[in-house]
């Protein structure tokens, strides 16, 4: 099973707002996921992000590999592989 660490949306019509999530790259982008590692918020100035850093260690640890979008938020938020 392969497994990646992608965004969903959860937020309504122009008001955009992601959960950062572990979840097969089979599932769809609303689907069904493994766990829930964090949120960010593009609205906010700055923009919002709040990750928990050891549940996202683990599992890169694991082999789960992030989108580029959630790669430059990992860069954001300063997590080292």
């Amino acid at each position: 099973m392969s497994v990646k660490i992608r965004l969903t949306r959860v937020g309504s019509k122009k008001q955009p707002f992601y959960r950062i999530i572990v979840t097969d790259i089979r599932s769809p982008r609303d689907g069904k996921f493994i766990e829930k590692i964090g949120t960010y918020d593009p609205k906010k100035e700055p923009s919002e992000i709040e990750l928990d850093k050891d549940k996202a260690i683990n599992w890169l640890k694991k082999g789960a590999k992030p989108t580029n979008t959630v790669q430059k938020i990992f860069n954001i938020v300063n997590l080292k592989q």
